[in-house]
């Protein structure tokens, strides 16, 4: 959700306080600001909108300052303004807060201190805790730290915290729970951050923070303990990410680049893992449990967005490969509806970041009930990661768009291969088959540089559907997930309202919103559910439907009965997700581009979202 930045050491803080915002922007752009703590006290500056308008509104002044927080919001207590923005100071203005997360008893609290004179200057709930902490501190005499300590045990939600103090000019106290905080290791210099993005500049010497733990920088001197104050032995981890990789590399957004990255994304998720020459495929953080997923009666997936439409296509291709029964389940609903879990059965989580918060207790309560969890994200060292019996990283690198794109080709790569895995152990592939899907999937990195090719006419048929009000996208089997997909993407990001369905699902009711007005685009490849696609855009185009269809190469009969046509490779019918989706996202960003929104940072989304 929100983006976190801090740095104590010997640079200036504000400049690179400033750069670590901008690259933490798609984590939330409501409103940004800086706290700068030097000889001048400790100071505030913050705006609403983006990192560009406070930096107009700091304007020319010098701000030193060797330590400072920074912040990019994305609301959930208060309103978008300059007042609700953070950082937030603290009743006597000596402490200063940055917070990402939802502190579910803050009123209780508020109260409690308004009771004792606190005046409170916005509406969040952050503010609330730092007002908290102050108290403590004031009441008891203790140091901050242990203010900080004491008022976490008393707080019930989420949070990543930095605090800086008007009294500690050498020090920073930062704690999480339940969001993602980093804490990068340099020459006598410390960097805080939501993710490695801000840090990899400055260093690859990284600590993730645990949940319920505390790190403290004082003196140069970096210390990590729990809530029970019991010190821990910080482990450093050395980041792979390039700094290439979190630059747009020439391209006009984030999102087309991460579109053009996945032929190489896709290659990256099956390297090491797939030789078809050798028929070898293996997943090395599977090794350990890949009999207990073969003898699996049952496989419930849990996920959120894009990552529940990857769930969709593993629950076909488990069903169909390996014969094992799937349920996919949203998981901001499954914690809430008492769901029948037991110690047999097998849990994958799949999360882009490894941080989304409903995919997070989705996994703490499945593990209550005994049953054994997969991951399957993005971001390594990510709390999914660490929460999980075992699982796979998708290895797509940094994705900064916040609408999904390399990161779904990728999860839906990894899940293929799981398949496949379980499928062979468990005898319900041939051997002729099994060879025959790994040689198909090494070739779908080159396949998928061919749809990338047809990017110019894509863009000519988004051209013709800028203003279109409503889009229906429509699939069947494989390519219902897809559809999904496509709809989804095309609401992020251009603000179109979109719905996808199964195909068949059409003449059950949105068949009565077709007309010369309504853009249809099917999902229609040569596959077995083909002569029933051709019937239901038969059904479409008597209705004078405007069809886009997504066919494979040389299809003969479809482009003479559509409006617009979108050629992709042959490929086994089980690949096909990865490659009918390309066109689907080229459309929504050209469509969205060509409306003028703002494609990397669409109106209230945030990319990780780690508040229920």
């Amino acid at each position: 959700m929100c983006g976190i930045v801090a740095y104590i050491g010997h640079q200036e803080a504000y400049p690179l306080l400033i750069k670590g915002l901008k690259r933490l922007e798609y984590r939330g752009y409501d409103s940004a600001g800086v706290a700068l703590l030097n000889g001048d006290g400790l100071n505030i500056y913050k705006k609403k909108g983006k990192v560009s308008d406070l930096e107009s509104e700091v304007g020319g002044r010098k701000l030193t300052a060797t330590i400072g927080i920074g912040h990019t919001r994305w609301a959930t207590h208060g309103e978008p303004n300059d007042v609700n923005a953070h950082p937030h100071y603290s009743n006597d203005r000596s402490l200063a807060i940055i917070h990402n997360g939802i502190i579910e008893n803050y009123a209780s609290i508020k109260k409690q201190l308004q009771q004792k004179g606190h005046v409170f200057r916005s509406d969040t709930d952050s503010e609330v805790l730092i007002h908290f902490i102050e108290d403590i501190q004031q009441e008891t005499g203790q140091t901050l730290e242990e203010a900080v300590r004491l008022a976490l045990q008393e707080v019930v939600g989420a949070y990543a915290i930095v605090v800086l103090s008007k009294e500690e000019p050498r020090q920073l106290i930062a704690a999480r729970k339940g969001s993602p905080l980093v804490i990068g290791i340099g020459e006598d210099e410390y960097f805080f951050a939501s993710d490695a993005s801000p840090i990899i500049e400055y260093t690859k010497d990284v600590v993730y923070l645990d949940d319920y733990e505390m790190a403290v920088v004082k003196n140069n001197e970096l210390s990590i303990k729990n809530l029970d104050s019991v010190q821990k032995v910080p482990y450093i981890h050395t980041l792979e990410m390039e700094l290439e990789a979190i630059e747009k590399g020439g391209y006009e957004h984030f999102m087309l680049k991460e579109i053009f990255e996945q032929p190489r994304s896709i290659a990256d998720s099956m390297r090491g893992r797939l030789k078809a020459d050798e028929a070898h495929l293996q997943l090395g953080g599977l090794r350990n449990y890949l009999d207990k997923l073969a003898s699996a009666n049952r496989i419930v997936v849990v996920a959120c967005g894009t990552s529940w439409h990857a769930g969709l296509v593993a629950e076909y291709l488990f069903e169909e490969l390996a014969r094992i029964n799937v349920e996919v389940e949203y998981a901001s609903e499954f914690r809430y509806r008492n769901p029948v879990i037991n110690e047999n059965d097998l849990v994958i989580a799949i999360s882009q970041s490894g941080e989304t918060a409903d995919t997070l207790a989705a996994i703490e309560l499945a593990k209550s009930k005994g049953a054994t969890i997969f991951g399957i994200c993005n971001v390594v060292g990510s709390s999914i990661a660490r929460a999980t019996h075992a699982g796979a990283y998708t290895h797509a690198g940094p994705e900064i768009g916040v609408a999904s794109t390399k990161a779904f080709t990728a999860q839906v790569t990894v899940l293929t291969l799981m398949a496949i895995a379980v499928a062979w152990r468990r005898g319900t592939l041939s051997e002729e088959l099994y060879r025959q899907l790994l040689i198909e999937l090494e070739t779908i990195p080159s396949k998928v540089e061919r749809v990338l090719a047809k990017a110019a006419p894509i863009r000519e048929i988004a051209s013709i559907f800028t203003y279109s009000r409503n889009f229906i996208y429509l699939g069947r089997g494989l390519n219902f997930p897809v559809a999904l997909e496509g709809a989804l993407k095309l609401k992020e990001i251009s603000y179109i309202h979109a719905e996808g369905y199964p195909a068949a699902e059409m003449k059950h009711g949105p068949i009565a919103l077709i007309d010369e007005d309504m853009p249809v685009v099917f999902l229609a490849t040569k596959d077995n559910s083909y002569d029933k696609i051709v019937s239901n855009i038969m059904e479409v185009k008597a209705r004078k439907g405007r069809v886009i269809a997504i066919v494979t190469e040389g299809d003969a009969l479809i482009p003479g009965m559509v409006d617009f046509v979108i050629e992709i490779p042959n490929t086994h019918d089980v690949l096909t997700p990865l490659l009918s989706v390309i066109p689907l996202q080229l459309l929504s960003y050209y469509i969205a581009v060509l409306r003028g929104r703002n494609v990397d940072q669409p109106r209230n989304l945030a990319k990780s979202v780690t508040v229920e």
